[in-house]
């Protein structure tokens, strides 16, 4: 796979964050043309960019043959994210807290820390294969 596939209800790139901006563009005219508001779709697109990205460099370690698929779906009560890759999963109970003194410097490990503080609600699952799905929730 050299470039993406466009779905109406998502996107699946190859791991490489040359598509970071492709995969921001897509979720922006879905969700302007939802009506979902300016501050809100701020809150998801940094939150999809840091999944993303963590899914491309940790999950598939940037191995371009394979991918990343980003789903959602949106009701009058909340947007739903999925972001899966095909790496070898992770235990979100094992992430470092970023804000421990001893990680304050460090300059990675902030990407799931951050998503939680934008969204309402961060499930992991792993996948069949053993990726890893995180799966955030806005309320609307």
């Amino acid at each position: 796979m050299n470039k993406p596939k466009i779905f109406p209800d998502g996107i699946v790139i190859p791991s490489s964050t040359d598509y970071l901006a492709e995969v921001d563009q897509y979720f922006e005219e879905k969700f302007s043309s939802a009506g979902v508001d300016d501050s809100i779709r701020t809150d998801i697109a940094i939150s999809v960019s840091e999944l993303v990205n963590n899914a491309i460099i940790h999950g598939n370690g940037s191995d371009e043959s394979k991918e990343v698929d980003i789903r959602f779906s949106v009701t009058s009560s909340e947007l739903r994210i999925v972001v899966c890759d095909q790496g070898k999963g992770f235990d979100l109970k094992q992430v470092d807290n970023p804000i421990d003194d001893d990680n304050l410097m460090r300059e990675v490990g902030r990407g799931i820390f951050i998503v939680k503080n934008f969204v309402n609600e961060v499930n992991v699952s792993k996948t069949p294969s053993g990726g890893t799905c995180v799966e955030i929730v806005k309320n609307l």
